[in-house]
């Protein structure tokens, strides 16, 4: 299954988002620090949902963090977000 696949399924599932983008940018760092040559290292996720409101941007790149924890610590060398609550 492709990384991409499973940062969707795992943040589906644990968020039940509105709205959910996850963007493979490792093509753009090709070469560089990083890049381990899987063409999966380097991620952008925007994600809309309830389980966000009220809580503080760094609650929510927390909450993000604890879901994706084995693909940080395995797979993904960097990861850009953009979290938002609901009504924002």
């Amino acid at each position: 299954m492709s990384l991409e696949k499973i940062i969707s399924e795992k943040l589906t599932k644990a968020f039940d988002p509105a709205e959910l983008l996850v963007e493979n940018e490792s093509h753009h760092h090709a070469g560089h620090a990083g890049d381990d040559g899987s063409g999966e290292s380097h991620w952008r996720i925007t994600i809309l949902a309830d389980a966000f409101t009220g809580k503080s941007r760094v609650e929510r790149q927390r909450m993000i963090n604890a879901v994706l924890a084995d693909e940080l610590k395995n797979s993904i060398h960097a990861l850009a977000m953009t979290v938002k609550g609901t009504g924002e």
